[in-house]
């Protein structure tokens, strides 16, 4: 994982995001962020399993499948399943070294 701190590459709102192998980070205090890390780091796993652009492909569609059921960004950007197993593990600092291969597409509420 390599760290690029810079306030510009994220949009408002956004403290983080993961294209493999990077993490862009709005400042340098979300270095210290465990749990974003990790939260990040599950972003990794899952995009190395699909390939980068496969993953961000599947991404994009998803949210835009749940925008335009539930109109609402925040609300689309929770149901994506890549977020969901991100957000449910992301206090889990084992989880990734017992995590199950494509463990994004399992359901979850």
């Amino acid at each position: 994982m390599i760290l690029i701190v810079s306030k510009y590459l994220l949009p408002e709102g956004y403290k983080a995001f993961a294209v493999f192998p990077f993490v862009f980070l709005k400042n340098e205090t979300a270095k210290q962020d465990k749990v974003l890390l990790n939260h990040e780091r599950i972003h990794l796993r899952q995009q190395s399993e699909l390939l980068v652009l496969p993953f961000l492909i599947w991404y994009f569609i998803a949210f835009l499948v749940h925008y335009c059921r539930l109109r609402n960004w925040n609300a689309a950007y929770r149901e994506i399943s890549f977020e969901k197993e991100a957000y449910e593990k992301e206090n889990d600092f084992e989880y990734l070294k017992s995590r199950p291969f494509f463990n994004f597409i399992r359901r979850r509420k």
